[in-house]
């Protein structure tokens, strides 16, 4: 399950961006940084916005459902 990170844990992480998500100016990229055990998503377009906390499996199997289709609308 998905936790919510709290401000001063978002600042203070070193997120860095995928190299596969797209153009900058289109405004798709993730960022992922690691938080402890877990690892910290945020939208790049919004650093200071709030930012998401999941565990390696539970990050892993989203992963998976996004590359597998499974979550296209």
């Amino acid at each position: 399950m998905a936790r919510i990170l709290a401000a001063t844990t978002v600042a203070s992480l070193k997120w860095r961006k995928s190299t596969y998500s797209g153009d900058p100016e289109i405004g798709t990229c993730v960022e992922l940084a690691p938080a402890g055990g877990m690892r910290g998503v945020r939208d790049s377009k919004n650093p200071d916005g709030p930012a998401l906390a999941f565990s390696v499996g539970e990050l892993r199997a989203l992963l998976g459902a996004v590359k597998n289709g499974d979550l296209d609308l």
